[in-house]
């Protein structure tokens, strides 16, 4: 397990501000690199990455049951109009959903089960990438007046994307698994503090247990911050497979899947159909189904890849034809499949 203290350390690290508006602090290349530097001085085996087998993120964010929760972070995430319009402007997602899905989870899951030297070329990628998608907000939607700037490496829209991972992992954990113990909720917000480090997340703003991450949560949710602009709720439809001319039923699932786990009001701002007997039964089916195949099959391709490189032993083929079927699932939740 990740030492208590990593995570609440509060680092004294520069961060520049936007020159074109004083309110964005944006994380510069050098902000990112004085965070790496002080994340590599705090792991003690580069070839486990920066957690680790031992690690309560790979036990409990390491196998498929996380994508129960993928509408749900997708869908918080895109409640922020800073993180929705980047998308919305800077990104190809709707023409062509599995390469998006492939990129991002690449990227997440380089940095989570990599070795450190893989886990760090993956946040430079990141960061260069995010440091190209800015822009303005067209319209006024909540707090956020039109024309207010947005960019990519904004150190509050990085939490914001880190913190519903974190919420997302625990709501679906708690879903299949029951109520987890307080200090296995602490701990893992504390080693998920190492992911935000590779985003160059200033330190004083993540939290140092689960109450601090929930009451920002709660906080987030009560505040004008979040308000589902046009362009979000035209993207949450299409992840959910209305899109098209007609619903896939697997999107029907993904969305009342999404419904159940949203808050009720963002739920009903993406316009949501809600139905908790279609969500029950696709969370039951998919839970009787998880519970009963070995764990070698239902951990994510990434996270057993990582344990037989650690074991000294080549990738395996059912990791590789597990990845296909995620993609492939996408697709046909979507109403993209080929």
């Amino acid at each position: 397990m990740v030492a208590r203290c990593d995570g609440c350390a509060r680092v004294a690290l520069t961060h520049e501000v936007n020159r074109r508006d004083a309110r964005n602090v944006i994380v510069t290349r050098g902000d990112l690199e004085a965070s790496l530097a002080v994340l590599r001085s705090q792991i003690e085996d580069p070839r486990a990455g920066i957690l680790g087998p031992r690690s309560i993120v790979w036990r409990i964010g390491g196998d498929l049951a996380i994508f129960l929760g993928g509408g749900r972070a997708a869908l918080l995430q895109l409640a922020h109009p800073k993180v929705a319009y980047a998308i919305d402007q800077h990104s190809h997602t709707r023409a062509d959903v599995t390469a998006r899905f492939q990129g991002t989870f690449r990227h997440v899951f380089a940095m989570l089960f990599g070795e450190l030297d893989e886990a760090f070329s993956a946040a430079r990628r990141v960061h260069a990438i995010h440091a190209r998608i800015h822009g303005a907000i067209p319209e006024r939607i909540g707090r956020w007046a039109a024309g207010a700037p947005y960019h990519a490496n904004d150190a509050d829209a990085l939490r914001w994307v880190h913190a519903t991972l974190v919420d997302t992992t625990v709501c679906v954990r708690e879903w299949l698994d029951g109520a987890l113990p307080d200090a296995v909720k602490d701990g893992y917000v504390i080693e998920m503090n190492r992911l935000a480090a590779l985003f160059g997340i200033p330190p004083s703003l993540l939290p140092g247990s689960w109450a601090v991450h929930a009451a920002y949560m709660r906080g987030m949710f009560a505040s004008d911050q979040l308000v589902v602009a046009p362009c979000a709720r035209a993207m949450g439809s299409f992840l959910i497979g209305r899109g098209g001319a007609r619903q896939p039923p697997l999107g029907r699932i993904a969305e009342a899947v999404t419904a159940l786990l949203l808050p009720a009001q963002l739920a009903a701002q993406f316009a949501l159909r809600s139905s908790p007997r279609v969500a029950r039964l696709g969370l039951g089916a998919f839970g009787l189904a998880y519970r009963r195949v070995p764990q070698v099959v239902r951990g994510l391709p990434a996270r057993s890849a990582a344990l037989r490189r650690l074991d000294g032993l080549p990738p395996s083929r059912l990791g590789a034809w597990t990845e296909r079927r995620l993609f492939e699932l996408a697709r046909r939740a979507t109403g993209t499949a080929r």
